[in-house]
């Protein structure tokens, strides 16, 4: 299936890239400055350029605390261009996945969240995302809209590379301890894509489309995360200062973080035949790869 991604840049656009031709799939991913995600003609000519089949999302403003002082630019890229990807995609009689987060959810409760429950955004992030949602779904054809969490990878920004980089420069580190989620894989995502890419682009596949929720397990604490995170950097020789637990109050940021991150895949495992995958086994490989990309 040839796949044109949004936002091959970022994590997950890398993970698409990489995971392609092992999943069967050709992909055409534009980094940000090869395709504005914002541009409508730049879109229908990409696609017809491609041949694409399918349109995947992975681009979005993810800088959730700017995100509280730069609203319009969050909107511009979370909330407006999924509806336009969606109408296009529609127009050209091709799949579209857009691909979202667990800030749509207050994160309230200790429950996971089905795909169901009510969206209370509580940052400027996650209200901006949910509108990308909401604006995918009523732009019609067949969209499906898959939510993720704590996304990590061998490359790129993330939770995992910041605690290296605190870890060789910091004699403690101080974590968070009351937020829980599901660490996952941008590899592992990618794999969830491409599972769900030919029923979605099937007419006859009625339960493909719409929200599914995809994250790792086994649900964590992010200074659970950290610990883990710095243990495997030991196995290299990496320093390994130990971590103290925090509360959320203790650590303010500009934008609230949901408390309760935790996302129930039920609906992805039963429609798509594949269980949540286990972090663990995805963040040797992250960490080596962080690790190596410093010492390069």
């Amino acid at each position: 299936m040839r796949v044109l991604v949004l936002g091959g840049g970022g994590q997950v656009g890398r993970a698409l890239d990489a995971r392609a031709g092992a999943m069967g799939h050709d992909v055409y991913a534009f980094p940000r400055d090869g395709l504005d995600a914002t541009d409508e003609a730049m879109l229908r000519a990409a696609l017809e350029t491609t041949g694409a089949q399918a349109l995947v999302n992975a681009a979005a403003y993810t800088a959730v605390d700017r995100a509280e002082s730069e609203p319009e630019a969050a909107h511009a890229l979370n909330a407006d261009a999924p509806g336009m990807h969606a109408r296009v995609a529609a127009d050209l009689g091709l799949a579209y996945l857009h691909v979202s987060t667990d800030y749509v959810f207050a994160g309230d409760g200790r429950v996971p969240h089905k795909e169901s429950d009510p969206c209370a955004p509580r940052s400027v992030y996650g209200s901006t995302k949910r509108a990308g949602e909401v604006a995918a779904w009523r732009a019609g054809g067949r969209v499906a809209i898959l939510r993720t969490s704590w996304v990590f990878a061998p490359w790129g920004n993330n939770f995992v590379r910041t605690m290296l980089r605190l870890a060789a420069a910091r004699p403690e580190l101080r974590v968070v301890d009351d937020q829980r989620g599901g660490p996952t894989s941008a590899l592992d995502v990618a794999d969830a894509i491409f599972r769900m890419l030919p029923k979605l682009a099937d007419p006859a596949e009625a339960e493909a489309t719409g929200l599914f929720h995809f994250q790792g397990r086994p649900a964590v604490t992010w200074a659970a995360f950290a610990d883990a995170i710095l243990d495997e950097g030991a196995k290299h020789g990496h320093p390994r200062p130990p971590v103290v637990r925090i509360a959320t109050v203790d650590y303010p940021t500009p934008a609230v973080r949901p408390a309760n991150s935790v996302l129930d895949c039920a609906r992805y495992a039963r429609v798509f035949d594949a269980a949540p995958p286990d972090w663990r086994l995805a963040l040797p490989g992250a960490v080596a790869g962080l690790l190596g990309e410093s010492k390069a």
